[in-house]
């Protein structure tokens, strides 16, 4: 194939090609979300995504994020933590963050993070 022969129904179909591909380019659910992120061996941290390894989903940016250092109240899992809050705890802000050994992404509720800011320490 010849550039300079190329008709243009077959320009078209490259430009597809090319179009299509950035169409398909997905960015993770949890982008932009406040979510309660649980690390392998960081603990838990609660922030808005800035940014995941959308290879692995295993490394994640977050800002404007607290530690949560332990918690009662609310309920046992941390899945009742995100939905429902805490309350009694321990937190302290560590603002940007980027955080590796990610196995957990839960959203929060905007009354479970009201919550979280009354314990915050520092």
């Amino acid at each position: 194939m010849e550039i300079n022969n190329l008709t243009f129904g077959q320009i078209k179909e490259i430009q597809n090609l090319f179009n299509n591909k950035e169409k398909n380019k997905k960015t993770h659910p949890m982008i932009g979300k406040r979510c309660l992120i649980r690390c392998h061996s960081a603990g838990v941290h609660i922030g808005t995504v800035a940014q995941i390894n959308e290879e692995t989903s295993t490394e994640v940016y977050l800002i404007n994020s607290i530690r949560l250092w332990k918690w009662s109240g609310g309920g046992l899992s941390l899945s009742a933590v995100a939905n429902n809050g805490i309350k009694n705890g321990r937190l302290n802000e560590t603002g940007d963050i980027y955080l590796t050994g990610v196995i957990e992404f839960i959203p929060v509720t905007d009354e479970a993070w009201e919550s979280y800011e009354k314990f915050i320490e520092d």
